[in-house]
């Protein structure tokens, strides 16, 4: 995907996201996450982070934090996280349409909006159908990541992934048959349910979610 179509989306998904959360009842944005120890309130104030962080500050954080990336993310939460969830929604909707980015590929935009939206809207019932185009582009930028950069290569690593949804299939050995999306999450460490996910190696990548 071009970079305009790549911040296209991420701007539409943004939008439909703060669109979903805005009539949440107050007692509801203490639910657990698909973020280990992350709240849906505490994946919001992240995604505020990730829109506002630029290649300079990122950086400058990194170095401060000595390239501890966990560290790095509790404190962006505590930096973005209002005291209410109306507040951290007015954050959320005031960066909207930025496009700042850590010097990373710009797929690693689609990993947040879409990776992250799910976070939130499976713990609280809600479906969101992604671009299927831009599912895959984040599904094969995982796929070729590390874990050790937020990636999913090694959960993957000896297994055929094949989308039932579109024309995408990558990879050598048991085969692991789903959605694109249901893919994209097992491959970045989120649990699926079971029946999402069939095929011999299904089990085995399922595993490495938990």
């Amino acid at each position: 995907m071009k970079s305009q179509e790549v911040w296209r989306v991420v701007h539409e998904e943004r939008r439909a996201l703060l669109d979903d959360l805005e009539m949440l009842a107050h007692e509801r944005w203490a639910t657990p996450s698909m973020c280990a120890g992350w709240d849906v309130h505490d994946v919001l104030a992240h995604l505020v982070d990730s829109a506002t962080t630029s290649r300079l500050s990122f950086l400058r954080r990194m170095l401060a934090r000595r390239f501890d990336f966990d560290a790095d993310n509790a404190d962006g939460i505590n930096k973005e996280r209002r005291a209410t969830e109306v507040e951290t929604l007015a954050e959320f909707q005031r960066v909207l349409h930025l496009t700042s980015t850590p010097p990373a590929s710009l797929s690693t935009r689609l990993v947040e909006v879409i990776v992250h939206g799910e976070d939130i809207r499976r713990p609280l019932g809600l479906h969101r159908s992604y671009p299927i185009t831009a599912v895959i582009e984040a599904l094969r930028y995982q796929l070729k990541t590390s874990i050790s950069m937020g990636g999913g290569k090694q959960r993957a690593s000896g297994l055929r992934l094949v989308a039932t949804d579109a024309d995408f299939a990558e990879g050598d050995g048991p085969e692991v048959r789903g959605p694109c999306i249901a893919l994209l999450l097992a491959v970045s460490a989120r649990p699926v349910n079971e029946d999402e996910l069939s095929g011999a190696g299904s089990s085995s990548l399922r595993s490495g979610t938990r």
